[in-house]
């Protein structure tokens, strides 16, 4: 009898999808087995000719139209992060539409080959390190299949190394989600996602990210790892970062806040005055993560600047707008800020402050802070 792998490698064969000679195929990626509906990411949908033909029938010519990083199928794309539920509006596709779309999409089967194309955007590539002994250990994580906004991407990066050489850090970069394996994960203090959009990681590295964290690690998520349109994963959503992402400002998109600090005895301010005004793209969020817990470092303050969106989305989240917290899960750490998508934050004092004060919270100084939770 074939195992699932096998089937996996001989229908990657007809499908055409290149396999590593090295790695696993990936067989456990999240939405492997799910059925197609108006819920699934848009880019399952545009990788099944069968699936595809139904946006097709619904909505003729639209889908061809629609930019490359939109509606395309190799990471990163948009399309990873959208649904027709929650993108649909861009297609043409109205609300009343969408039960007799999903009811379609259910009939139709999900073969093999639409489950090696959904696992193609994942990996099972473990890379080495070679890590020197005696200094904190860090782990900036790159994996991007969502929205990648290079320039940002590269200035994060250039700024945390250059931290990690003022601080002495042992500092390395992988975009492999084979890195979140038990092994590799207790080399490190902590993980930054520089940026992270779209689902990245399998089932078995989703669960030995979650027990590394719950078991004391660390997690330190900068602006775009908390801005998907939509989440597959709601641990991580829901749990550590506490807090979904519904917008930023489009009227215009970049407009000066100010930063006010709630929270100037946390390590993570240390160093940081009471409030100051910056540049950049200002996320919003559905809930409140003070509603799990979480220590607020920052807030915004919405006079400073208008919270509308696309299609005059009201953003607004009142007088206590966080875009900085910690939190304890279980015996770990996280902290996550919203500040980042300009590369010019990057090199900004008082964000380049709350970072390296941040991440020298979470990989080192508290590292007890969480510790006796159960």
């Amino acid at each position: 009898m074939k195992t699932f792998a096998g089937l996996v490698l001989a229908a990657a064969m007809v499908a055409g999808v290149a396999q590593p000679a090295t790695a696993r195929p990936v067989t456990d990626c999240p939405l492997r087995d799910a059925p197609f509906s108006v819920d699934s990411p848009l880019v399952d949908i545009m990788l099944s000719p069968a699936a595809k033909a139904v946006l097709e029938k619904a909505a003729p010519g639209r889908f061809s139209k629609l930019p490359p990083r939109f509606a395309g199928t190799t990471p990163p794309t948009f399309a990873a992060i959208l649904s027709l539920r929650e993108g649909g509006a861009m297609t043409g596709i109205k609300a009343e539409a969408l039960p007799a779309i999903d009811a379609e999409l259910q009939k139709l089967p999900v073969t093999a080959a639409d489950k090696v194309a959904r696992c193609a955007r994942y990996d099972n590539d473990v890379p080495r390190f070679d890590l020197p002994k005696g200094k904190p250990r860090l782990l900036l994580f790159e994996k991007i299949n969502g929205f990648r906004d290079g320039p940002s991407v590269d200035a994060a990066r250039a700024a945390l190394t250059a931290m990690a050489e003022r601080k002495g850090w042992a500092f390395v970069v992988t975009d492999k989600g084979g890195a979140f394996n038990p092994a590799t994960l207790r080399q490190f203090d902590a993980v930054i996602w520089n940026n992270i959009s779209g689902d990245v990681l399998t089932l078995s590295q989703r669960r030995a990210f979650q027990t590394w964290i719950e078991k004391g690690g660390a997690y330190v998520g900068m602006h775009g790892s908390a801005g998907d349109f939509i989440y597959f994963w709601d641990w991580y959503a829901d749990r550590l970062l506490g807090a979904r992402f519904i917008g930023h400002p489009m009227a215009p998109q970049f407009q000066d806040a100010r930063v006010i600090v709630q929270a100037p005895d946390h390590p993570a301010a240390r160093g940081l005055p009471r409030e100051w005004t910056m540049n950049d793209e200002w996320y919003s969020f559905r809930t409140n993560p003070r509603t799990i817990g979480a220590t607020v470092i920052a807030t915004l303050d919405e006079s400073s600047y208008k919270p509308v969106g696309m299609m005059n989305q009201n953003l607004r989240m009142g007088d206590d707008h966080p875009i900085a917290w910690t939190n304890c899960v279980g015996k770990g750490r996280m902290f996550y800020s919203a500040i980042g998508h300009r590369p010019e934050t990057y090199s900004e004092p008082h964000h380049v402050a709350l970072l390296e004060a941040a991440i020298d919270w979470a990989a080192i100084s508290g590292k007890q802070a969480c510790a006796a939770r159960r």
